[in-house]
């Protein structure tokens, strides 16, 4: 696995958690960065996911407008938790983030969806983050 798919799970624990747990975004984000760097190791997955993060919080209103508007009749409250989070990430790299192309974005989105979501979950993403894609 490589260090940017390690970090966009890293991303999707944070995300997922604050949101389940109905924490503030900067706080989970803190408390991980104070844990990351306890773990040298993991450095490189730390820095992307951190990035990712920020992206999210500092995009958050327009990332949540992109898949409101193209999530066909699912409103936000509907999604499920780990949807939610899948389809933030990949909305940031679409729309934020220059170095990685669309279609990565998205197979990266869709494997995270099937692996810790519902079995619908990865064709719903796709199918949001396709239209997002085609429309940036």
């Amino acid at each position: 696995m490589s260090a940017r798919s390690k970090a966009r799970k890293r991303a999707l624990d944070i995300l997922f958690q604050a949101d389940v747990r109905g924490d503030e975004l900067p706080s989970t984000l803190a408390a991980e960065a104070k844990r990351a760097a306890n773990e040298p190791a993991r450095e490189a997955s730390w820095l992307y996911a951190r990035e990712i993060v920020d992206g999210v919080i500092d995009n958050r209103e327009a990332i949540d407008e992109q898949i409101t508007t193209f999530a066909k009749d699912w409103s936000l409250a509907r999604m499920p938790a780990v949807d939610r989070a899948v389809l933030r990430i990949g909305v940031w790299e679409i729309l934020y983030n220059d170095e990685v192309p669309a279609a990565v974005a998205i197979d990266e989105a869709v494997e995270l969806a099937k692996e810790f979501s519902t079995d619908d979950s990865g064709s719903f993403v796709h199918g949001v983050l396709g239209r997002i894609a085609r429309s940036s």
